[in-house]
């Protein structure tokens, strides 16, 4: 017997979700030894990053840049948050094995200093351009010295600023964040 879809008939598909997410959580399952502290700062990078990325979308589409920003914009917030999620390797086991997909490194142990270098120097760099960008911003002008535009979320009213401020000042923790993660992965690394 098979299952009808409500659309009009016909044969379903079958549901693949249970397998899905049986494979998602598998593959972004923490690896032994993660401390708990770990685990839960990894998993927070991304939602610092989201609110930011979220507020974008809507800024881009509303102001009339033109298809060349909305698509710039779309383009950055799918990027910023992909490059989020990377903390989550740092905690599980696609951080310590090259994935089945990756030609000639499949199954091959990842060095550890291929994961921390680049974890270190982003920690250290989204650490150092956030809090420069919100001093920046605090003072009332551009990274460049110049005053801010008027039609900055900052200059357009209590409101404004708020939703801004509520959006963007979790990325203050990006690179704390990653910093805490990679020295986990670090020290657990360097244990075995």
């Amino acid at each position: 017997m098979t299952d009808i879809d409500q659309s009009g008939g016909g044969a379903a598909p079958p549901m693949p979700a249970g397998r899905l997410r049986a494979a998602w959580r598998a593959a972004h399952a923490p690896v032994a030894g993660v401390p708990r502290w770990a685990r839960v700062a990894a998993y927070a990078v991304p939602f610092v990053v989201l609110p930011s990325s979220l507020w974008r979308l809507p800024a881009a589409f509303l102001h009339g840049g033109g298809l060349g920003v909305e698509v710039y914009v779309v383009c950055l917030s799918i990027v910023a948050e992909l490059v989020a999620f990377t903390a989550v390797g740092l905690v599980a086991s696609w951080g310590e094995r090259f994935p089945s997909w990756i030609p000639w490194l499949r199954g091959r142990t990842v060095p550890a200093l291929v994961a921390v270098v680049p974890a270190t120097v982003a920690a250290v760099f989204l650490t150092v351009l956030w809090i420069v960008a919100f001093i920046a911003v605090f003072r009332g002008v551009t990274a460049g010295g110049a005053p801010v535009p008027s039609d900055f979320p900052t200059q357009q009213g209590v409101w404004s600023a708020t939703i801004f401020y509520i959006c963007y000042l979790p990325l203050l923790l990006w690179g704390p964040l990653l910093a805490v993660v990679t020295y986990a992965y670090h020290r657990r690394r360097r244990q075995r």
